[in-house]
């Protein structure tokens, strides 16, 4: 009877700690949102790390972004995305052609603000527990998205410095296997950022096609 009793007790108490957890993992998240919400701008450089599934092979390549407001000018892999907040031109440099789109489409594309609060749109949290990383102690948080069947991810897990707030790793597991390594290496807060940084000019591109969406 005492080791039903006991076993009633444990069930009772686990929905209590998850929810705990969460609430924890809520509490980090919504600090980091509030910060990057407050700078006037920002800039990022970050590695990424692409492990293919099917071949076990991984690919790493340097990016960096400058945000400004809803503006930015992100660079990855040997190509440039350009946004002033309305218009968004993706620069390809293999195939010498730019890719013109509405902002508010812009959904794919390497928005650094969008990659330093991942977790703000279509993801529950978790939190998992503190660790080391690179010297410092991180909050390590799982995301899963709320929606599956509309997410390209089965899971996100995120890397937040508990000295600074602020997204230091992102690992995000997709549904066919392939895990993205994101590991910000720099982060600037309010430099000085001229406007013409997020202008696109199209004579800097002779022999671009500009192909509009």
């Amino acid at each position: 009877m005492k080791l039903l009793a006991l076993t009633f007790l444990i069930l009772l108490s686990i929905p209590n700690q998850l929810f705990a957890q969460d609430k924890k993992a809520e509490g980090i998240l919504n600090k980091v949102s509030g910060k990057m919400k407050s700078l006037k701008c920002f800039y990022v450089e970050f590695n990424s790390s692409v492990k293919n599934k099917s071949n076990g092979k991984s690919e790493s390549q340097n990016g960096n972004g400058w945000v400004k407001g809803n503006k930015y000018n992100a660079s990855y892999g040997g190509n440039t995305i350009i946004s002033n907040g309305m218009k968004t031109w993706t620069i390809i440099k293999e195939d010498k052609t730019v890719y013109e789109s509405d902002a508010n489409n812009d959904g794919e594309s390497i928005n650094p603000k969008k990659i330093m609060t991942i977790w703000e749109t279509g993801f529950k949290n978790k939190y998992e527990k503190e660790e080391a990383l690179n010297g410092e102690t991180v909050h390590v948080i799982n995301l899963f998205p709320k929606n599956p069947a509309k997410s390209d991810f089965s899971s996100i897990t995120v890397y937040i410095s508990k000295s600074t707030s602020s997204l230091k790793k992102a690992i995000m597991k997709s549904k066919d296997g392939t895990t993205i390594t994101y590991s910000v290496t720099k982060f600037q807060e309010n430099p000085t950022i001229n406007d013409t940084k997020f202008v696109f000019e199209k004579k800097n591109y002779p022999g671009y096609p500009v192909i509009k969406d």
